[in-house]
């Protein structure tokens, strides 16, 4: 029998009213929000009535996420969808450490709340962009991106798909550089760039975050944005790091698959991330959290 692999979305997906009928239809969904909301108050009012410019910004997106997805995976575990693997896009991570034991709920969640301060922080000091690259190979990508200061491929997604930050003031003719190559440049829905020399301060300050509180050894199996392989050794530095480090996704996926995960939930609000599994591999069931909640 195959397993079953939780995946938590990063930003990107949000939207006004996510989780709203978490809440309402679940207890053990309301105990998240309300937690939530005790530590940050209005947490669950910005996640199912704040404006759409509200969840851009990073200091409000990463906290409402991990709200949201939280909430979400207490109520899978709560009706017996219990899963073997687990691994987080971005913030997601955070949310995947936290289900795994890594952290305390409480403390899993004052820690992204201050990882999206940190980033926001380090993301108002220069003006960056993000964009995500399609038809084109990474090797393509990071010749082009090697033709500036400040242009660095950050996420690689899936094939086909790769995520880059950089100046703004470069990315126009960055994208351009793109097009002529045969392929696309979509602005992302977020404010910074993520995962690249940009974040290292901000990594620095989720370091001396991380030292303040308690880590535990995963309880189940963890994969790290990093390395792409399983949780081991120092993990507050792969959760710092993996802020200004590109997020190995397809490597995760396929590395996920060779250990026998045929099943991956996402664990979010939208479908970004089971997108990027079927075009990883046709052999294997990927479902956003709404299908698989119409399953069961």
């Amino acid at each position: 029998m195959g397993k079953i692999a939780f995946i938590f979305s990063g930003q990107g997906d949000q939207y006004p009213g996510m989780g709203k009928d978490l809440y309402d239809n679940y207890p053990v969904a309301k105990e998240v929000f309300d937690l939530c909301d005790g530590i940050r108050p209005g947490t669950s009012k910005q996640c199912f009535e704040g404006s759409e410019e509200d969840l851009k910004e990073t200091k409000n997106t990463q906290p409402c996420l991990f709200a949201m997805e939280l909430a979400a995976s207490c109520v899978l575990q709560d009706k017996g969808v219990i899963p073997d693997a687990l691994a987080g896009f971005s913030l997601g991570e955070v949310v995947a450490a936290t289900v795994s034991g890594v952290f305390d709920r409480e403390t899993g969640f004052r820690l992204v709340c201050r990882r999206g301060e940190l980033m926001q922080e380090a993301s108002e000091k220069v003006d960056t962009a993000m964009a995500a690259v399609l038809k084109l190979t990474p090797e393509k990508v990071e010749e082009l991106a090697g033709k500036y200061s400040d242009v660095y491929p950050v996420n690689y997604n899936c094939p086909g798909q790769i995520t880059v930050s950089g100046l703004a003031s470069q990315m126009g003719d960055f994208s351009a550089d793109v097009k002529e190559a045969g392929g696309r440049a979509l602005p992302l829905k977020v404010k910074g760039a993520f995962h690249s020399p940009f974040m290292k301060e901000a990594a620095a300050g989720f370091a001396e975050e991380l030292a303040k509180v308690q880590i535990h050894k995963p309880e189940r199996i963890l994969y790290s944005d990093k390395t792409a392989g399983t949780y081991s050794g120092n993990i507050a530095g792969l959760l710092s790091d993996q802020i200004c480090s590109p997020v190995m996704w397809e490597k995760i996926i396929r590395n996920m698959i060779e250990e026998g995960v045929d099943t991956f939930i996402e664990i979010g609000p939208g479908k970004t991330l089971t997108n990027m599994v079927k075009k990883i591999s046709k052999e294997v069931k990927a479902v956003t959290l709404s299908e698989y909640m119409a399953e069961v």
